[in-house]
Protein backbone atom coordinates (compact mmCIF):
# COMPACT_ATOMS: atom_id res chain seq x y z
CA UNK A 1 0.00 0.00 0.00
CA UNK A 2 1.44 2.89 -0.73
CA UNK A 3 -0.09 6.24 0.60
CA UNK A 4 -1.12 9.08 -1.13
CA UNK A 5 -1.24 11.77 1.49
CA UNK A 6 -2.81 11.31 4.99
CA UNK A 7 -5.67 13.40 6.69
CA UNK A 8 -6.30 15.10 9.63
CA UNK A 9 -9.80 14.37 11.81
CA UNK A 10 -10.55 16.07 14.42
CA UNK A 11 -13.02 15.60 17.00
CA UNK A 12 -14.71 16.99 19.93
CA UNK A 13 -14.00 16.56 23.43
CA UNK A 14 -17.55 14.42 23.93
CA UNK A 15 -16.07 11.84 21.10
CA UNK A 16 -12.66 11.52 21.90
CA UNK A 17 -14.29 10.98 25.87
CA UNK A 18 -16.60 8.49 24.29
CA UNK A 19 -13.83 6.72 22.79
CA UNK A 20 -15.55 7.17 18.77
CA UNK A 21 -12.38 9.24 17.66
CA UNK A 22 -10.37 5.17 18.59
CA UNK A 23 -12.96 2.66 17.25
CA UNK A 24 -14.11 4.26 13.86
CA UNK A 25 -16.84 1.73 12.12
CA UNK A 26 -17.80 3.46 8.88
CA UNK A 27 -16.89 6.84 6.92
CA UNK A 28 -19.14 8.55 3.91
CA UNK A 29 -17.85 11.85 1.98
CA UNK A 30 -20.88 13.99 1.57
CA UNK A 31 -19.56 17.15 -0.64
CA UNK A 32 -18.22 19.37 1.88
CA UNK A 33 -18.55 17.26 5.15
CA UNK A 34 -17.67 13.38 6.03
CA UNK A 35 -19.77 11.33 8.16
CA UNK A 36 -18.67 9.61 10.54
CA UNK A 37 -19.61 6.90 12.80
CA UNK A 38 -18.30 4.48 15.62
CA UNK A 39 -18.95 1.21 17.01
CA UNK A 40 -19.98 2.15 20.32
CA UNK A 41 -22.32 4.73 20.18
CA UNK A 42 -25.90 5.28 19.08
CA UNK A 43 -25.05 8.45 17.23
CA UNK A 44 -23.19 9.88 13.79
CA UNK A 45 -20.66 12.56 13.75
CA UNK A 46 -20.36 14.93 11.01
CA UNK A 47 -17.10 16.62 10.24
CA UNK A 48 -16.56 19.47 7.84
CA UNK A 49 -13.72 19.51 5.23
CA UNK A 50 -11.38 22.67 5.52
CA UNK A 51 -10.87 22.84 1.33
CA UNK A 52 -13.77 20.88 -0.06
CA UNK A 53 -11.68 20.79 -3.26
CA UNK A 54 -8.26 18.75 -1.06
CA UNK A 55 -9.03 18.47 2.22
CA UNK A 56 -6.09 18.67 4.63
CA UNK A 57 -8.35 18.41 7.31
CA UNK A 58 -11.97 17.84 8.62
CA UNK A 59 -13.20 19.45 11.95
CA UNK A 60 -15.34 21.55 13.37
CA UNK A 61 -17.59 18.31 14.72
CA UNK A 62 -21.49 18.06 15.24
CA UNK A 63 -23.03 15.14 16.64
CA UNK A 64 -26.56 13.38 15.65
CA UNK A 65 -28.15 10.93 18.09
CA UNK A 66 -29.96 8.10 15.83
CA UNK A 67 -32.61 8.21 18.69
CA UNK A 68 -33.42 12.04 17.68
CA UNK A 69 -34.15 10.94 14.16
CA UNK A 70 -36.11 7.44 14.12
CA UNK A 71 -37.95 5.12 17.05
CA UNK A 72 -34.54 2.66 17.93
CA UNK A 73 -35.71 -1.43 19.04
CA UNK A 74 -33.24 -0.98 22.55
CA UNK A 75 -35.08 0.25 25.58
CA UNK A 76 -32.41 2.63 26.03
CA UNK A 77 -32.17 5.16 22.90
CA UNK A 78 -28.57 6.02 23.88
CA UNK A 79 -27.60 2.26 24.35
CA UNK A 80 -24.83 1.37 21.45
CA UNK A 81 -25.76 1.11 18.04
CA UNK A 82 -22.67 -0.59 16.51
CA UNK A 83 -23.49 1.15 13.49
CA UNK A 84 -20.74 -0.33 10.92
CA UNK A 85 -21.85 1.19 7.50
CA UNK A 86 -22.37 4.40 6.34
CA UNK A 87 -24.15 5.55 2.88
CA UNK A 88 -25.18 8.54 1.13
CA UNK A 89 -27.30 8.30 -1.71
CA UNK A 90 -30.25 10.95 -3.47
CA UNK A 91 -31.78 12.94 -0.31
CA UNK A 92 -30.91 10.25 2.49
CA UNK A 93 -28.08 9.00 4.38
CA UNK A 94 -28.55 5.78 5.59
CA UNK A 95 -26.64 4.13 8.44
CA UNK A 96 -26.62 -0.06 9.60
CA UNK A 97 -26.04 -1.69 12.91
CA UNK A 98 -23.99 -4.96 13.18
CA UNK A 99 -26.91 -7.19 13.53
CA UNK A 100 -24.85 -9.42 15.85
CA UNK A 101 -24.33 -10.80 18.88
CA UNK A 102 -21.09 -10.66 21.29
CA UNK A 103 -19.04 -12.82 23.51
CA UNK A 104 -17.40 -11.19 26.91
CA UNK A 105 -13.85 -10.93 26.71
CA UNK A 106 -11.13 -12.86 29.14
CA UNK A 107 -9.55 -9.66 31.04
CA UNK A 108 -6.23 -9.87 32.38
CA UNK A 109 -7.71 -9.99 35.71
CA UNK A 110 -9.19 -12.84 35.14
CA UNK A 111 -8.36 -16.29 35.64
CA UNK A 112 -10.09 -20.41 35.99
CA UNK A 113 -13.72 -21.04 36.31
CA UNK A 114 -14.38 -17.38 36.56
CA UNK A 115 -12.80 -16.49 33.29
CA UNK A 116 -14.09 -19.67 31.62
CA UNK A 117 -17.64 -19.30 32.86
CA UNK A 118 -17.24 -15.46 31.42
CA UNK A 119 -16.26 -16.29 27.91
CA UNK A 120 -19.03 -19.14 27.63
CA UNK A 121 -21.00 -15.94 28.01
CA UNK A 122 -22.86 -13.99 24.80
CA UNK A 123 -25.49 -11.32 24.45
CA UNK A 124 -26.63 -9.19 21.84
CA UNK A 125 -28.28 -5.78 22.08
CA UNK A 126 -31.69 -4.28 20.69
CA UNK A 127 -29.77 -1.52 18.97
CA UNK A 128 -27.90 -3.17 16.76
CA UNK A 129 -30.69 -4.91 15.17
CA UNK A 130 -31.12 -1.30 12.68
CA UNK A 131 -31.17 -0.09 8.86
CA UNK A 132 -31.34 3.53 9.15
CA UNK A 133 -32.51 5.99 6.18
CA UNK A 134 -31.97 9.76 7.48
CA UNK A 135 -33.69 12.74 5.23
CA UNK A 136 -30.69 15.31 4.36
CA UNK A 137 -31.36 18.96 4.28
CA UNK A 138 -28.70 21.74 3.41
CA UNK A 139 -29.16 23.94 7.06
CA UNK A 140 -27.09 26.91 6.76
CA UNK A 141 -25.57 25.66 3.62
CA UNK A 142 -24.30 21.91 5.37
CA UNK A 143 -25.97 19.02 4.77
CA UNK A 144 -27.44 18.31 7.75
CA UNK A 145 -30.37 15.15 8.71
CA UNK A 146 -33.06 15.82 9.31
CA UNK A 147 -36.61 14.35 10.88
CA UNK A 148 -38.17 14.91 7.53
CA UNK A 149 -38.03 16.57 4.44
CA UNK A 150 -40.22 17.59 1.40
CA UNK A 151 -39.10 17.56 -2.26
CA UNK A 152 -41.07 18.59 -4.90
CA UNK A 153 -44.17 17.64 -2.45
CA UNK A 154 -42.95 14.44 -1.69
CA UNK A 155 -42.62 14.34 1.87
CA UNK A 156 -39.57 11.97 3.00
CA UNK A 157 -39.16 10.86 6.71
CA UNK A 158 -36.44 9.45 9.12
CA UNK A 159 -37.28 5.94 8.61
CA UNK A 160 -35.82 2.45 10.03
CA UNK A 161 -36.43 -1.24 9.56
CA UNK A 162 -36.19 -2.94 12.57
CA UNK A 163 -38.80 -5.01 14.88
CA UNK A 164 -40.47 -8.00 13.23
CA UNK A 165 -39.02 -7.04 10.01
CA UNK A 166 -35.49 -7.19 11.37
CA UNK A 167 -32.84 -8.72 9.31
CA UNK A 168 -32.17 -11.59 11.78
CA UNK A 169 -35.54 -12.11 11.93
CA UNK A 170 -35.44 -12.29 7.73
CA UNK A 171 -32.59 -14.55 7.81
CA UNK A 172 -34.70 -17.38 10.44
CA UNK A 173 -35.00 -19.83 7.88
CA UNK A 174 -31.98 -19.17 5.35
CA UNK A 175 -30.27 -22.23 4.13
CA UNK A 176 -26.92 -20.32 4.59
CA UNK A 177 -27.09 -18.46 7.00
CA UNK A 178 -29.50 -19.15 9.66
CA UNK A 179 -27.30 -21.48 11.72
CA UNK A 180 -24.61 -18.75 12.02
CA UNK A 181 -27.31 -16.59 14.03
CA UNK A 182 -26.77 -17.90 17.80
CA UNK A 183 -22.79 -17.32 17.25
CA UNK A 184 -21.23 -13.80 17.93
CA UNK A 185 -19.47 -12.37 15.60
CA UNK A 186 -16.37 -12.75 16.26
CA UNK A 187 -16.74 -16.29 16.18
CA UNK A 188 -17.82 -16.20 12.39
CA UNK A 189 -21.56 -15.49 13.48
CA UNK A 190 -23.63 -12.94 11.35
CA UNK A 191 -21.90 -9.74 11.27
CA UNK A 192 -23.07 -6.55 8.98
CA UNK A 193 -20.02 -4.39 8.22
CA UNK A 194 -20.44 -2.46 5.45
CA UNK A 195 -23.36 -0.58 3.51
CA UNK A 196 -23.53 0.79 -0.28
CA UNK A 197 -26.39 2.52 -1.79
CA UNK A 198 -27.36 2.87 -5.80
CA UNK A 199 -30.74 4.36 -6.16
CA UNK A 200 -33.05 1.57 -4.95
CA UNK A 201 -30.34 -1.43 -4.35
CA UNK A 202 -29.17 -1.17 -0.72
CA UNK A 203 -25.91 -3.88 -0.22
CA UNK A 204 -25.15 -4.93 2.86
CA UNK A 205 -21.62 -6.50 3.49
CA UNK A 206 -21.26 -8.99 5.77
CA UNK A 207 -17.86 -9.91 7.65
CA UNK A 208 -19.22 -12.85 8.74
CA UNK A 209 -20.49 -15.73 7.99
CA UNK A 210 -17.27 -17.18 5.43
CA UNK A 211 -18.08 -20.38 4.14
CA UNK A 212 -15.70 -22.37 2.56
CA UNK A 213 -13.81 -19.11 1.75
CA UNK A 214 -16.92 -17.33 0.66
CA UNK A 215 -18.07 -14.04 1.89
CA UNK A 216 -21.50 -12.68 1.76
CA UNK A 217 -23.50 -9.74 0.17
CA UNK A 218 -27.03 -9.30 1.15
CA UNK A 219 -29.59 -6.98 -1.63
CA UNK A 220 -32.24 -5.74 -0.21
CA UNK A 221 -34.68 -3.05 -2.20
CA UNK A 222 -36.15 -0.55 1.06
CA UNK A 223 -39.17 1.25 0.36
CA UNK A 224 -41.90 3.01 2.93
CA UNK A 225 -45.24 3.46 2.14
CA UNK A 226 -48.07 6.60 2.64
CA UNK A 227 -49.36 5.14 5.89
CA UNK A 228 -46.11 4.17 7.71
CA UNK A 229 -43.71 6.73 6.51
CA UNK A 230 -41.34 5.87 9.23
CA UNK A 231 -41.12 1.78 8.56
CA UNK A 232 -38.81 0.83 5.81
CA UNK A 233 -39.92 -2.82 4.23
CA UNK A 234 -38.23 -4.75 1.60
CA UNK A 235 -39.83 -5.47 -1.83
CA UNK A 236 -39.51 -9.67 -2.77
CA UNK A 237 -37.19 -10.38 -5.34
CA UNK A 238 -38.35 -13.10 -7.76
CA UNK A 239 -37.90 -16.01 -5.58
CA UNK A 240 -40.45 -14.24 -2.95
CA UNK A 241 -37.39 -13.53 -0.69
CA UNK A 242 -36.97 -10.19 0.46
CA UNK A 243 -33.30 -10.30 -0.05
CA UNK A 244 -30.82 -11.41 -2.36
CA UNK A 245 -27.84 -13.17 -1.57
CA UNK A 246 -24.44 -12.85 -3.69
CA UNK A 247 -21.13 -14.60 -2.38
CA UNK A 248 -17.74 -12.96 -3.27
CA UNK A 249 -14.29 -14.84 -3.68
CA UNK A 250 -11.95 -12.47 -1.22
CA UNK A 251 -9.77 -15.56 -0.60
CA UNK A 252 -11.24 -16.37 2.88
CA UNK A 253 -11.76 -12.52 3.89
CA UNK A 254 -15.01 -11.34 4.96
CA UNK A 255 -16.38 -7.76 4.74
CA UNK A 256 -15.12 -5.14 6.17
CA UNK A 257 -17.19 -1.68 4.02
CA UNK A 258 -18.48 -1.40 0.44
CA UNK A 259 -18.32 1.62 -1.37
CA UNK A 260 -20.03 2.28 -4.83
CA UNK A 261 -17.92 3.42 -8.04
CA UNK A 262 -19.80 4.08 -10.93
CA UNK A 263 -21.44 0.37 -11.82
CA UNK A 264 -19.23 -1.31 -9.49
CA UNK A 265 -18.37 -1.82 -5.27
CA UNK A 266 -15.34 -1.58 -3.88
CA UNK A 267 -15.09 -4.02 -1.12
CA UNK A 268 -12.93 -3.66 1.88
CA UNK A 269 -11.74 -7.07 2.76
CA UNK A 270 -10.59 -8.19 6.41
CA UNK A 271 -10.89 -11.15 8.58
CA UNK A 272 -14.13 -12.54 10.02
CA UNK A 273 -11.62 -13.57 13.44
CA UNK A 274 -10.24 -11.48 15.41
CA UNK A 275 -7.34 -11.23 13.77
CA UNK A 276 -4.58 -8.24 12.61
CA UNK A 277 -4.47 -9.32 8.70
CA UNK A 278 -4.38 -9.11 5.70
CA UNK A 279 -6.55 -6.44 4.52
CA UNK A 280 -7.32 -5.58 1.26
CA UNK A 281 -9.67 -3.59 -1.38
CA UNK A 282 -11.57 -5.28 -4.38
CA UNK A 283 -13.39 -4.03 -7.01
CA UNK A 284 -16.64 -5.97 -7.73
CA UNK A 285 -17.10 -5.16 -11.25
CA UNK A 286 -20.46 -4.16 -12.78
CA UNK A 287 -22.68 -4.91 -9.29
CA UNK A 288 -25.05 -2.00 -9.87
CA UNK A 289 -26.04 -4.23 -13.28
CA UNK A 290 -26.69 -7.82 -11.67
CA UNK A 291 -29.61 -8.86 -12.14
CA UNK A 292 -29.95 -12.06 -10.02
CA UNK A 293 -27.80 -14.42 -7.35
CA UNK A 294 -24.22 -13.34 -8.52
CA UNK A 295 -21.08 -16.51 -7.51
CA UNK A 296 -18.45 -13.16 -7.75
CA UNK A 297 -15.52 -14.91 -9.43
CA UNK A 298 -12.69 -14.69 -11.77
CA UNK A 299 -13.04 -11.74 -14.40
CA UNK A 300 -15.81 -10.23 -11.68
CA UNK A 301 -13.70 -9.67 -8.84
CA UNK A 302 -10.45 -7.67 -8.65
CA UNK A 303 -7.82 -7.20 -6.29
CA UNK A 304 -7.02 -3.39 -6.14
CA UNK A 305 -4.86 -2.61 -2.86
CA UNK A 306 -3.48 -4.37 -0.05
CA UNK A 307 -3.48 -2.31 2.73
CA UNK A 308 -1.19 -2.53 5.44
CA UNK A 309 -2.07 -3.05 9.66
CA UNK A 310 -0.78 -3.50 12.55
CA UNK A 311 -0.27 -6.28 15.63
CA UNK A 312 -3.37 -5.27 17.44
CA UNK A 313 -4.52 -1.82 15.86
CA UNK A 314 -4.47 0.26 12.89
CA UNK A 315 -7.76 -2.18 11.60
CA UNK A 316 -9.15 -0.69 8.42
CA UNK A 317 -12.60 -0.32 9.06
CA UNK A 318 -14.06 1.96 6.81
CA UNK A 319 -13.57 3.40 3.01
CA UNK A 320 -14.64 6.00 0.98
CA UNK A 321 -14.16 7.74 -2.31
CA UNK A 322 -12.69 10.49 -2.12
CA UNK A 323 -12.66 12.41 -5.47
CA UNK A 324 -12.71 10.00 -8.93
CA UNK A 325 -9.49 8.12 -8.56
CA UNK A 326 -8.90 8.15 -4.36
CA UNK A 327 -10.10 6.21 -1.23
CA UNK A 328 -10.24 7.95 2.30
CA UNK A 329 -9.41 4.88 5.14
CA UNK A 330 -9.88 5.32 8.46
CA UNK A 331 -8.91 2.67 11.09
CA UNK A 332 -10.42 0.81 14.12
CA UNK A 333 -7.62 0.58 17.40
CA UNK A 334 -5.48 3.68 15.72
CA UNK A 335 -1.94 2.84 15.83
CA UNK A 336 0.24 5.84 18.56
CA UNK A 337 1.43 7.50 15.03
CA UNK A 338 -2.43 8.30 14.05
CA UNK A 339 -3.06 9.89 17.11
CA UNK A 340 -1.63 13.92 17.55
CA UNK A 341 -1.25 15.89 20.74
CA UNK A 342 -4.37 18.14 19.88
CA UNK A 343 -6.89 15.79 19.41
CA UNK A 344 -7.31 14.74 15.60
CA UNK A 345 -6.80 11.45 14.29
CA UNK A 346 -4.83 10.69 10.96
CA UNK A 347 -6.58 8.98 8.26
CA UNK A 348 -4.87 7.49 5.13
CA UNK A 349 -6.04 8.87 1.29
CA UNK A 350 -4.64 6.11 -1.41
CA UNK A 351 -4.80 6.18 -5.36
CA UNK A 352 -6.76 3.52 -6.81
CA UNK A 353 -4.92 1.40 -9.48
CA UNK A 354 -5.39 2.44 -13.30
CA UNK A 355 -6.40 6.09 -12.62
Amino acid sequence: MTVDYTVRLRFSEDSRAAATHTNLSAVRLDGPVLWIAGDETATVERLTADNPQRPAEFGDEARFRLGDLVDLPGADADEEADVEGLARSGHFLWAVGSHSLRRKQIRSHHDGPKALKRLARTEGQDNRQILVRLPIADVDGVPTPVPEKVVDGVRHQAAALSGKDDLRRLLRDDEHLARFLPIPGKDNGLDIEGIAVRDDRVYLGLRGPVLRGWAFVLEVRPYVTEDDPARLRLRPFEDGRPYRKHVLDLNGLGVRDLCPDGDDLLVLAGPTMALDGPVRIYRWHGAARTEMPSIVRDKLISRELELTFGEGDDHAEGMSMLGDDRVLVVYDSPAAARLTEDGTVIADVLLLPGR
